[in-house]
């Protein structure tokens, strides 16, 4: 059974920082893409950044690139997502997502930025971030 554990999410003043890192199990993690998805209350789920197989590339969304760096540890199959300068706007429930596609991870990311498909991840529950101002 696949599982994903996030953990780190937390209540901030805007410009602090929070790291959130997710646990994966059940897969060769470096067989697969991962992201970092986010959902605010009234809207869609929207990848933020995305790692391909072993991390050397990666992928932000406009709003949050400079600002966020995503990172994996394939030995310790850990996926992390340091956020920086953090604002208002970053409020969210954040999802650690794995690509049910094995391979073509970098194919994922670019589908994943432009679209997310919640039936072509795998997904943890989610950790809260709330930044105020």
């Amino acid at each position: 059974e696949v599982q994903l554990v996030e953990s780190g999410g937390g209540s901030v003043k805007a410009g602090n920082s929070l790291r959130l890192s997710c646990t994966v199990s059940g897969l060769v993690f470096d067989n697969y893409g991962a992201a970092w998805v986010r959902q605010a209350p009234g809207k869609e789920r929207e990848a933020v950044s995305c790692a391909n197989w072993s991390g050397v590339n990666t992928y932000y969304t406009d709003s949050v690139r400079g600002r966020f760096t995503i990172s994996r540890d394939n030995n310790e199959n850990t996926l992390t997502l340091q956020m920086n300068y953090l604002k208002p706007e970053d409020t969210a429930i954040y999802y650690c997502a794995i690509s049910r596609r094995e391979w073509s991870s970098d194919q994922y990311c670019r589908e994943s930025l432009a679209n997310v498909d919640y039936e072509a991840n795998y997904w943890g529950r989610g950790t809260q971030v709330t930044v105020s101002s």
